[in-house]
C-alpha cells in the first residue's frame, strides 16, 4: 500500500470529525440543560408542572426560576433533531459499507425498539424515586417517542430531501389542527391517542394508569427536519452549517410574529404581557411558536459551534464527550440526581442552591462518559453496545 494510500483513511477520519463536533457538542450542551431540568425535579423539586395544550399553565415570579426552565426548552428539539440527522449520517455511511436498505431499517428498528424498552422498564423506575412523588403507573417519555420516531423515521430515510421538507411542514401544520381546544382539556379515555397525537392521561390525581407527554407524530417534524440536514451534511457540511445559521434566524423572526400576533401557531393564548409569558410557549405537543423558538435557537449555536476557531473547538471537546454517550449519559443522570435527591436533599431545596448538585453530577459523569465513549467505539459496527 501506498503511503497515499495509508492516509486517505486518516484524512476521511478528520474530516468526519471535523463534521460531526458542531452535532456532539449540541447534543453534550443540550443534554447539560437537560440535566439541570432534572436536577430541578428531584434535588429543588421546584419543576415546572409543564406547558400543556390545556388545563393550568405555569406561571413564574422568579427570574432565575424562569431561565432554568427556559434553557431545557433546547433539549427535546435538538434530540429529536440531531437523532434525524445522525440517522441520515448513518444510513450513508453504511450503505458505503455494504449494508442494504432493509439492514439499516432492521437496525433502527430494534434500536427504536430498545429506546422504547428503556423507557418503560428502567427510566420509569428513576422517576419514581422522586422524593415529591409520582404516581403514574405507565409513562411515554422522551425515550418513547424517541424509539418511536426512530422507527418511523426509519422508513422514510429513502425519501427525496423536498419530499421530506413537504412531510415536515405537513407534520408541524397538522399537529395545530389535530390539538383539541384548550377548554377541553380532562381525563383522557383513548391510549392510543394519548400514545401517538395528544399529550395526557388516563386516570386522576395519584392513580394515573398512563400519563403520555410525548406522543409519537407530533415530535416525528423535527426527525424528518433532522434527515433534511443530515442530506444537506452529506453533501457539503460547511453549506450545511451556513444554512443552519440562516434558517435559525428565520425561524427566529417567525417565532416573534406568530407569538406577538397570539393566534394560529400558539396552540393556546399567551397567559399574560410579561417577557416571562412571550417566552413561555406550549411545549405538549410542541406548538409552532415552540418550535420555531427552540430550534432557532439550535440552529444558531450549532452554526457558531461549526464556524468557531479550532482554539475554541478545544472547549467543546468536553461537550461532545456528553453528546457522543446520550442514552448512556441519560440513564444514569436519572439514577444519580435521584439518589443524591434522597441522600442530601429529601425536603427539596431552593433554586440557586440546586446548582451546585448539578454541577456535582456533570463532574461525576464526565470520566463516566469519557471511559464509554472510547469503550464503545472499539466495538463492532452492529453491537448493541454502540447503541448507548
Amino acid at each position: 500500500m501506498s503511503e497515499k494510500d495509508e492516509t486517505q483513511p486518516r484524512k476521511e477520519m478528520t474530516q468526519k470529525a471535523a463534521r460531526l463536533l458542531p452535532l456532539d457538542a449540541l447534543r453534550g450542551l443540550i443534554i447539560v440543560f437537560m440535566a439541570l431540568d432534572h436536577a430541578n425535579l428531584f434535588i429543588a423539586q421546584k419543576h415546572s408542572p409543564g406547558e400543556y395544550w390545556g388545563g393550568g399553565f405555569p406561571v413564574y415570579y422568579d427570574t432565575l426560576a424562569f431561565l432554568t426552565r427556559f434553557v431545557t426548552h433546547l433539549c427535546a428539539p435538538g434530540f429529536f433533531f440531531l437523532m434525524g440527522a445522525g440517522m441520515m449520517l448513518f444510513a450513508t455511511s453504511r450503505q458505503k459499507r455494504g449494508w442494504g436498505k432493509w439492514a439499516i431499517i432492521r437496525h433502527f428498528f430494534i434500536r427504536g425498539g430498545l429506546l422504547i424498552v428503556l423507557q418503560l422498564l428502567v427510566v420509569n423506575r428513576a422517576w419514581e424515586l422522586s422524593p415529591s412523588g409520582w404516581g403514574v403507573r405507565t409513562y411515554a417519555g422522551v425515550l418513547f417517542a424517541l424509539g418511536g420516531t426512530m422507527i418511523l423515521g426509519s422508513l422514510l430515510l429513502w425519501l427525496k430531501p423536498k419530499v421530506l421538507l413537504g412531510l415536515t411542514i405537513l407534520l408541524v401544520v397538522g399537529t395545530e389542527l389535530l390539538v383539541p381546544d384548550p377548554g377541553l382539556w380532562g381525563p383522557g379515555t383513548n391510549p392510543l391517542d394519548l400514545l401517538l397525537m395528544v399529550p395526557g392521561g388516563i386516570g386522576s390525581g395519584e392513580n394515573l394508569v398512563l400519563w403520555s407527554n410525548y406522543p409519537i407524530l407530533p415530535w416525528l417534524e423535527l426527525v424528518t427536519f433532522g434527515l433534511v440536514f443530515g442530506y444537506w451534511l452529506v453533501d457539503n457540511p460547511r453549506k450545511a452549517f451556513e444554512r443552519s445559521l440562516k434558517l435559525g434566524g428565520a425561524f427566529l423572526l417567525g417565532f416573534l410574529i406568530i407569538r406577538y400576533l397570539d393566534g394560529f401557531g400558539n396552540i393556546r393564548p399567551r397567559m399574560g404581557n410579561s417577557w416571562m409569558d412571550f417566552l413561555n410557549p406550549v411545549k405538549y405537543p410542541p406548538s409552532i411558536t415552540f418550535t420555531l423558538l427552540t430550534m432557532g435557537l439550535n440552529l444558531i449555536v450549532m452554526a457558531a459551534f461549526a464556524q468557531s476557531s479550532e482554539k475554541v473547538q478545544k472547549f467543546l471537546r468536553p461537550l461532545a464527550v456528553f453528546g457522543q454517550t446520550p442514552l448512556f449519559f441519560y440513564i444514569l443522570h436519572v439514577f444519580l440526581y435521584a439518589g443524591l435527591a434522597w441522600w442530601m436533599t429529601p425536603n427539596g431545596t431552593s433554586t440557586p442552591a440546586m446548582y451546585p448538585y448539578w454541577i456535582l453530577g456533570l463532574l461525576i459523569l464526565f470520566p463516566l462518559c469519557r471511559w464509554y465513549s472510547l469503550f464503545k467505539h472499539r466495538q463492532l459496527a452492529n453491537s448493541i453496545l454502540r447503541f448507548l
